[in-house]
């Protein structure tokens, strides 16, 4: 999880939740296909559904890595955050990430 005042502002939510991949063998299968690039920070983009708008993915970050935002994802049910970054900013009302 990250909440980061940019993801906090990106998604209108005072987390976004993230899972990365290798970029290499990885393929966006969804009906929108791989996502609209807007580069935030140089070097970093985030990845948006060209269809809906919806905020996808992040690439940049860490080399070699994508990042997809974990409801994303058609299957999502057994993916669990393990840490968060940026929890020195979190919002007041909602327990860290331990």
């Amino acid at each position: 999880m990250c909440s980061c005042e940019h993801c906090q502002k990106l998604s209108g939510a005072p987390v976004m939740s993230w899972v990365s991949f290798s970029e290499e063998g990885f393929a966006w299968t969804g009906p929108g296909g791989e996502p609209t690039w807007f580069e935030t920070f140089p070097q970093i983009c985030r990845g948006f559904c060209p269809e809906c708008g919806s905020s996808v993915a992040s690439k940049g970050d860490e080399s070699g890595f994508v990042g997809v935002t974990i409801t994303a994802l058609d299957d999502h049910a057994d993916l669990v955050p393990v840490d968060q970054s940026f929890a020195h900013n979190a919002v007041p009302w909602m327990a860290p990430l331990r």
